[in-house]
């Protein structure tokens, strides 16, 4: 408890003020004393306007030392409403965490055995519970998700994949029938709270990379599948978002050859309780190429000799391959329909030997994943495409497969940021229109007399109306004109900014975020 009390003694806030114009401005931040010799992990989940929790984790299970989680509620003006400290075990390690209206849940195990922790967190009060049962060994985790106090946890045991219930309530154990399968891989795990439903979206890796959404009550038994095998694409992943009682709307990304390199995105109307196979004239398949906007991160002369080369293959009855690999955001509903919003990206290795796509030298050595833009799409409730968006992402390399487009609506603007090297890109859209083009914002320190030497690890999110949640990890030292006997600092950051055409910024409260923003130090 010391530990994470003197954190948060040290830390300290300040308000800033900022001239009225339409951009991003910061209007608070916060420093945390980061110790770079100590195991240190720092996660910030925004909760709307509910507030913002943080969990300061220490201690290391590879250092085997004493895991603590500290977790401390903020209100919208960052006052805090409560704090709560959970001493975990040193034998288990976290493997996923997923947030609910309600709680925030940890998924822990123990190493190299089937013996597996729940750590529920309750969001009202910080009272903590945890539930211990035994699930599968040698189980690689991929997706973990809570409905009631049921957990499901779906993930690949010896290649196969496999969606495991546990509840809760008597710690038993449920194998969801029909996944354990070869050559088949989980598109998504989702939750549907209204009618009480999990749904499974799974791909084969077979000849003809059969679709299918597999629908499971409360209690784990199958309800319903739903196939794609009419398909004349290969769908490789897909989103569910209701848009009325008795229907949602499927949105996903498509290959021609049964790969993960995307050819462009497809929308398909589904009814409740539909079984069978979809039929396949009821798929609306959008190539990249008849985007507007998909293609304007490239500069002109390079835009307009792929579309060409793509024109001249349909001319010649054949299709253009596109070699794109996409990072497909949750759907976002509006109140015309729903918004995509996709990242492109792809394996970066030193020598630049692939890109999108082909073949490595034995030399090759593998540094991330490299992003070369977003597109973000609105649709109406019937699935029809109303208009498309681009925004070019510069220089941006991640460790990480991970969200870095932020996309905060205002009324019918959208605001889209992403965070590289310390400061913060943005650009204003309104449906096809760019409104602003892209504008960079460096992130500030607390004194006019310091200067940032260092950030790593950025993360940015969108918080509540059009406020956005920037953190990571900074050095600071004083500038030329300050005492040069102060020695540098390094902190974990948390800045509150502000993107308003018509206020100026005045905010006194405390701010964080996260969605990935959890950093092992």
């Amino acid at each position: 408890m010391l530990r994470i009390f003197y954190i948060v003694c040290l830390s300290f806030l300040t308000t800033v003020f900022r001239p009225v114009c339409a951009q991003l401005a910061q209007s608070l931040r916060l420093e945390i004393p980061s110790d770079p010799n100590e195991a240190e992990a720092f996660d910030v989940t925004p909760l709307g306007e509910r507030g913002v929790l943080m969990t300061i984790r220490t201690g290391s299970f590879v250092d085997n030392t004493p895991v603590k989680l500290a977790f401390r509620k903020y209100d919208v003006n960052l006052n805090l409403l409560w704090q709560a400290e959970f001493k975990q075990d040193v034998k288990y390690r976290q493997v996923a965490t997923y947030d609910s209206d309600q709680y925030v849940y940890h998924l822990f195990r123990e190493y190299d055995t089937d013996e597996y922790q729940f750590v529920r967190l309750h969001l009202d009060d910080g009272v903590v519970d945890t539930f211990e049962g035994s699930l599968i060994d040698q189980l690689d985790v991929q997706q973990f998700k809570v409905l009631g106090s049921q957990a499901f946890v779906s993930g690949y045991h010896h290649g196969r994949p496999v969606v495991m219930s546990f509840s809760f309530f008597d710690r038993t154990v449920k194998v969801l029938p029909g996944m354990y399968v070869n050559r088949m891989e989980i598109s998504s795990l989702e939750i549907d709270e209204a009618r009480q439903e999990v749904h499974v979206l799974v791909h084969s890796l077979r000849r003809h990379c059969n679709f299918s959404i597999r629908t499971y009550n409360y209690d784990s038994k199958l309800l319903r599948t739903l196939d794609f095998d009419g398909a004349s694409n290969s769908l490789i992943s897909g989103k569910l978002i209701p848009v009325n009682q008795q229907e949602s709307l499927l949105v996903g990304n498509y290959s021609t050859d049964c790969t993960p390199y995307s050819q462009g995105i497809y929308v398909t109307r589904l009814r409740h309780g539909d079984t069978g196979t979809e039929p396949a004239s009821t798929i609306q398949y959008i190539e990249f190429s008849q985007l507007q906007n998909f293609f304007n991160y490239l500069k002109p002369q390079r835009q307009q000799k792929l579309l060409a080369k793509a024109q001249k293959k349909k001319d010649e009855g054949k299709d253009y391959k596109f070699r794109y690999r996409l990072l497909v955001h949750d759907l976002k509903p509006t109140a015309d329909g729903l918004t995509l919003v996709a990242e492109v990206y792809y394996p970066q290795y030193r020598g630049n030997t692939l890109a999108y796509g082909g073949y490595l030298r034995g030399n090759d050595r593998y540094e991330g994943f490299r992003y070369t833009h977003a597109f973000i799409c609105g649709f109406d409730k019937q699935g029809k495409l109303l208009w498309d968006n681009c925004f070019p992402i510069k220089e941006l390399l991640s460790t990480d497969l991970t969200e870095m487009v932020q996309v905060s609506q205002q009324k019918d603007r959208f605001v889209l940021a992403y965070p590289s090297d310390g400061e913060i890109i943005t650009q204003v859209i309104q449906e096809n229109k760019i409104l602003k083009e892209t504008e960079k914002f460096k992130l500030q320190t607390n004194a006019e007399n310091e200067k940032v030497t260092f950030s790593a690890q950025d993360n940015l999110m969108a918080w509540y109306g059009q406020h956005f949640l920037a953190c990571g990890f900074q050095k600071i030292a004083p500038s030329r004109t300050a005492q040069r006997d102060v020695p540098q600092r390094e902190v974990f950051y948390l800045n509150k900014l502000t993107y308003s055409e018509d206020n100026p910024v005045k905010d006194a409260g405390k701010s964080t975020t996260r969605k990935n923003a959890g950093s092992e130090r």
